[in-house]
């Protein structure tokens, strides 16, 4: 498939095709088999353990989904991949470890999880693994800084912004409203220059991401649709949807 078709094709399972009450706990390696076995597109996230390593996972911290506690940008790889899941047999994966799992039967659409604190690690190891990944994958984050990084150090490698009208989260949480205001009109693709855009489903119709879609072309996913009216709000205004609880 050419240019960035591949990144629209199908419906994107949210971490995975994740399923709790059945065992399959989002991120992990049941929940992204699930999603390969239906023919959707995977979406996950990464955090970076103390000693620089790409660790599958959203929170920063272990205690909700696992019987461990601690925050993984503290605790080394080794440590992290001990942690047992609270309802399920699997561990917490490497980068690495999704890449040969997934071995290019999905397309992946990876979140670089930020602390907003300049650290840069996350990027230069993502960067290093899927230098070596031969299938479809493409990296976004709701920080510019990494994408921008992205941009400088692995050009060739699909990039794109996560972003919403507001940015209520916790990893935002300490930026100034003006950051928070650039980063949800998109002040910064001059730096980025990202090739698409995932945007908060509840959010749309907004002027940002369907100006950058309808002038600039860029493709927009759109997050995190859970129902059949997220759905119906989603295929008229974006391109493809990111989905989770839910099937379409």
């Amino acid at each position: 498939m050419s240019g960035l078709g591949w990144l629209t094709a199908r419906p994107i399972a949210h971490r995975g095709l994740h399923d709790a009450a059945a065992g399959v706990i989002e991120n992990t390696a049941s929940a992204f088999s699930a999603a390969i076995a239906r023919g959707y597109g995977i979406e996950c996230d990464l955090q970076i353990s103390a000693d620089g390593e790409a660790m599958v996972y959203h929170d920063e911290a272990l205690d909700r989904l696992t019987a461990s506690n601690g925050r993984l940008a503290e605790m080394r790889a080794v440590e992290i991949r001990q942690a047992c899941f609270k309802e399920s047999a699997d561990r917490i994966m490497t980068l690495g470890e999704l890449c040969d799992l997934v071995a290019e039967h999905a397309a992946l659409v990876i979140e670089l999880k930020s602390h907003f604190d300049g650290d840069r690690r996350l990027v230069r190891r993502v960067v290093d693994v899927l230098g070596r990944y031969r299938g479809l994958a493409a990296v976004m984050s709701f920080d510019p800084g990494m994408i921008e990084l992205v941009r400088s150090i692995a050009p060739q490698l699909t990039r794109g912004l996560v972003a919403e009208h507001r940015h209520p989260h916790n990893e935002s949480g300490a930026l100034p409203v003006g950051e928070k205001h650039r980063m949800a009109w998109l002040l910064h693709v001059i730096r980025t220059r990202p090739q698409f855009l995932a945007y908060a489903v509840r959010d749309l119709p907004a002027a940002v991401p369907l100006i950058a879609r309808a002038i600039f072309r860029l493709p927009l996913l759109t997050w995190t649709v859970r129902n059949e009216a997220d759905r119906a709000r989603g295929v008229r205004w974006a391109d493809q949807i990111i989905f989770e609880g839910w099937r379409p």
